[in-house]
Formats: C-alpha cells, structure tokens, sequence
C-alpha cells in the first residue's frame, strides 16, 4: 500500500523567515526618543511611524529602534515594483513594541492598518494589547483591506488582541476581534502575492472572529511557518461568500498555500459569542477551516489540541469550498474531530473535488462525541480520501458520516486503527452503522484496498509521528 511516510518533514517547529537586506540609500529610523522635525538617519531618529510612512520614499526600509511605541500605523501608499517594497521593520537584536493600550478603536480598525497599498512588508515587530470593550468596535493587530499585491508580514509577535464587550444569552453578536485580518474588497483588483510568514498569533480574545482572516477578493498566498495559538476562536480562516467583495464572482480566497504552520489551544469553549455560560460546550473552533475557499493547498502543518483540527465546509447554502488539498498534516488530540468536511447541516453549503490524503490522524475526538478521525457532513460531491493513517480515540469511531446528500466520494488505501482491535473499530456511513473493518468495507464498498493494522509510530505519545 503505497502510504508514504508524511512525518518527515513535521517533526521541527515552524522558523524565522529571512527578509531582504534593505538599499543602504533609503533606510530610515524611527526611535521612542525621537523627533518627527529630525532627518530620520541613525544618529537623529524620528519619533512615529507614520510621519516615517507619509515621508519615505517607495523602497525604503524603515527600522524601529527597540521600545515601546503607543502608536497606529496607517499605511496607503507603499512601495514599488521598480523600486521594491517599503520596509517596516524591528531594528536587529532591539525589540521593537506597538502596543496599543488606552488607543481608540473605530470599527474594524489595526493597529498597524494597510489600504490599497501594494509592495509593504511588516517585519521582526511586537503588537499588542490593542483592546476594546465596546460592542461593535473591532480591533486587529494588523488590518489589510482594499487592493494591492506583494504584502509581506514576516516574523511578528501579535499578541493581547481583544474585545471584552458584555453580551447576553439574547444577543451574542458584536464581540470581535482578530490578529491578523486581510480584506480583499474590491471588485475589480484583488489582494494578491500576500505572504504571511514567521509570525506568532497569540492570546486573542476573538469572538466569533479569527485569529488569522483571509477574506474575499485574496488571490495568491502563503501563510507558512506560523505558529498560531492559545485563541478562543479559529486559527487560519480562508473565507469566501461573505459578500466581501461585492461581487460573487470574485468573493473567494483562492488560490493559495497554508504550510508548515503550528497551530495548537484553539477553542471556542471558553468565548461568550458562543454561549455565555460557561464553559459552554460549543467545541466549534477550527485550527485550520476553509469556509469558501477554492484552489488551496494545506500540508505539512501540525494541528492539535484544537476543538476541530482542519475543517472544509461552507457556510452558505448553495455554495461550495472546492479544489482543496489537505496532504501530509500531522492532525492529533483535538476534541471533536481531526478533519471535517462538508456543511454542519443541510441548508448549508458544502465541500466538491477535494482532495485529503497522506495525512496523519491519531486519537481526535477527544470528547468522545462519536464524531471520529474524519467527521463527513452534509452535501460533499466528488472528493478523495486516500492514503491516510487513521487511528481512533477511545471512542473506536474512525469515520462518522450521517448525512445522505453525500455522493460519488472515494475513500481507499488507508491504514485505520483502534486499539479496540478490528472487530471492534467503528464506522458510520450514510448513517448505517458497521462494527468491524469486514463489515464496513462490504457494507460501503470503501476502502477495498486498504488496511487496519498498528502504524507502530516511533513515539506518539511525545509527538513523534515517525514510523518505525
């Protein structure tokens, strides 16, 4: 059976991205001891951000000596194709700090902001503690919205993001928050060649926002190396019909890769947009969830202790996320399910022409539910599941897929395992229910050519997937 070994290269932590050494001939400073009236050089730092960005020329590297700055950054106008990228960047071995106590928040508002701009890259920054306790009032570390191309954000600790707001059991909306948040939103120009890279995404009080939001007219990304966690609502969020962009057309990330990142304590049990009491029991956040994207590629990412680990779906009805590649994912300990797909009830959307293979799914529902490794939902059509390592939690459930509107999906050469043994492992199908590998195989016609045998991984337990 040809199942490859697809831990090899997911047993190191995601690392720091290399950024570009800047042009000596624009490079600018920026120190909390400045002056906005000096020249901006080394020896005679301004004081802001933004007088460094409404001054700097297109291909200018701007450092931020290390400090703390209580300030916004609201960038429109960016660098170049021919003279590269404006830089904003921590200046080496100083900590560089945007912290956003006592700053006001209106709307969706970051505290570093990019519209309409192209050719920006952020870099090697702390940013922080930019809060809120008003309902309806949205804070972003960083907020990119509009158009543009070639957006980097490199290696930035975004952390302490959050809205407080009260709310009732009788109106749980307007508590929301993200940190990092992209909008592609207009009709005619994508966001596009946006990178996202490097960055720890930490300690977000979210609501029923993201941690990391790609939205809309997005076309062509990377969000790699990443280390996202400790949030109360999803991790990475690949969102499209939302109306974003306006145009349905075009209202749709796609197009893009999410790779290599590390994503871990996501959970929705704790969040009051989710139930105010406490805990309240919803289990609803993603690690990884496309929620109406197309054309992406997810792998080689570690996600675990996640309420979900990867989901597909879609939230709107009549629309598909498509075109999705989920391969070698290392998907563990997560509480309801490792990978889900497919719309959570009928009058939502669904998965199509999706691909979920060479993965490792090792003793998710946690909860003990009953929703399995692979949690199979309403309106999937045309999808693969193949060559995977499947092994159940206690609850001995592998697959679990009690919806009907499920068609012409292939699911073969796996290795599935319980250590209840073969005859006790557990499948739900079409909501038939088979008890025993035999049984479930002649009873769906899947997986003839696959097998229920122990993976002997070299250690699980320590989170070493490697087979022995």
């Amino acid at each position: 059976m040809p199942l490859a070994d697809q831990t090899s290269k997911l047993n190191t932590a995601p690392g720091s991205i290399t950024s570009s050494k800047p042009n000596e001939v624009n490079v600018y400073y920026v120190a909390a001891d400045g002056n906005d009236n000096n020249q901006g050089t080394l020896d005679s730092p301004w004081a802001t951000l933004q007088h460094a960005a409404d001054n700097a020329m297109p291909g200018s590297h701007i450092y931020l000596r290390g400090g703390v700055y209580h300030q916004k950054l609201h960038i429109t106008s960016g660098g170049s194709e021919g003279a590269g990228s404006m830089v904003f960047a921590g200046y080496p071995k100083e900590t560089a700090i945007l912290d956003g106590e006592g700053l006001p928040v209106d709307g969706l508002e970051g505290l570093i902001e990019i519209e309409n701009a192209s050719y920006v890259t952020i870099s090697e920054l702390e940013i922080r503690n930019y809060k809120t306790s008003a309902k309806d009032e949205v804070p972003a570390g960083i907020y990119i919205h509009g158009a543009g191309k070639s957006i980097s954000l490199l290696n930035n600790r975004i952390h302490s993001i959050a809205n407080t707001a009260p709310l009732n059991e009788d109106d749980l909306s307007g508590r929301d928050a993200h940190g990092i948040a992209v909008y592609g939103t207009e009709a005619d120009e994508a966001l596009s060649h946006l990178k996202i890279a490097g960055n720890e995404v930490y300690d977000l009080v979210l609501g029923s926002s993201e941690a990391v939001a790609v939205n809309g007219n997005v076309d062509s990304f990377e969000i790699t190396d990443n280390i996202i966690h400790d949030n109360d609502n999803i991790g990475i969020d690949i969102i499209g019909y939302e109306g974003t962009a306006g145009v349905e057309t075009v209202d749709q990330a796609r197009n893009g890769t999410v790779k290599g990142n590390l994503v871990y304590g996501i959970s929705s049990n704790y969040n009051p947009s989710y139930g105010t009491s406490l805990p309240n029991d919803s289990h609803s956040a993603g690690g990884i969830y496309i929620d109406g994207g197309r054309s992406i590629l997810v792998e080689q990412n570690r996600v675990y202790d996640n309420d979900i680990g990867i989901e597909l779906a879609s939230e709107h009805k009549g629309k598909l996320t498509r075109d999705i590649t989920v391969r070698n994912n290392l998907v563990y300990l997560n509480r309801l399910t490792g990978i889900a797909m497919g719309g959570y009830d009928e009058d939502r959307g669904g998965t199509s022409e999706s691909t979920i293979a060479f993965n490792t799914l090792y003793m998710n529902d946690l909860l003990g539910a009953g929703n399995g490794q692979l949690f199979l939902q309403a309106n999937l059509s045309g999808n693969t599941l193949t060559d995977n390592i499947v092994v159940a939690s206690g609850s001995g459930v592998l697959i679990s897929n009690e919806y009907t509107s499920n068609i012409m999906n292939t699911v073969d050469r796996n290795l599935y395992f319980a250590e209840a043994g073969e005859e006790e492992a557990f499948w739900l199908w079409k909501k038939n229910e088979y008890t025993g590998f035999a049984a479930y195989q002649h009873g769906t016609g899947n997986d003839f050519n696959s097998k229920f045998a122990d993976p002997k991984f070299k250690d699980a337990a320590r989170g070493d997937f490697r087979l022995q």
